[in-house]
């Protein structure tokens, strides 16, 4: 039987397809779909893009709505279910923006991932291939995204990127 991989990672940039590449591995495997939301609603364009996302996405989705306590969600996901966490990108922005330890805080996301007993796919974004941004705070978070892609995509059994729509496996 064809399996979903303890733990996948996609990839990309803003408006790549990455979260509807993950949707769509989700769903193909038949199991109880838990989508894990981490954006946070600040303003009308968001409000906007959640509800865009929401539909995409269709019926029959458990949304649990965590923007920064992935551990305890993720410690409670159930062997037949898929789980889509959607996205870390949006989870570090929230834990700096918490003046968390950010350190602690990816590692403690990475041990979540690997006691899971769902099968667990990530989406991020790949910030770093772009120009080198021109404040600290920005430059900070970049290298923080990048820390904490590798160090998921490390523990990965597949890691996707997306462009365009179309998918690249990487590993």
């Amino acid at each position: 039987m064809n399996t979903l991989p303890k733990l996948t990672l996609v990839l990309g940039g803003a408006a790549s397809g990455k979260s509807a590449y993950a949707e769509g591995l989700i769903a193909a495997y038949g199991l109880q779909k838990v989508y894990i939301a981490t954006a946070q609603v600040f303003d009308d364009e968001m409000a906007t893009k959640v509800a865009r996302h929401r539909d995409m996405r269709g019926e029959g989705w458990i949304t649990i709505e965590e923007p920064r306590d992935l551990s305890a969600v993720l410690s409670q996901a159930l062997p037949d279910q898929a789980v889509l966490l959607d996205c870390a990108t949006l989870w570090l922005t929230n834990v700096m923006l918490a003046d968390e330890d950010i350190p602690a805080a990816s590692a403690a996301l990475i041990r979540a991932l690997a006691t899971c007993a769902a099968p667990v796919v990530v989406v991020s974004n790949e910030v770093g291939q772009g120009i080198v941004p021109d404040n600290a705070l920005a430059r900070r978070f970049r290298n923080a995204q990048g820390a904490l892609n590798q160090a998921i995509a490390a523990q990965a059994d597949r890691v996707v990127a997306v462009m365009a729509g179309l998918p690249m496996v990487l590993k």
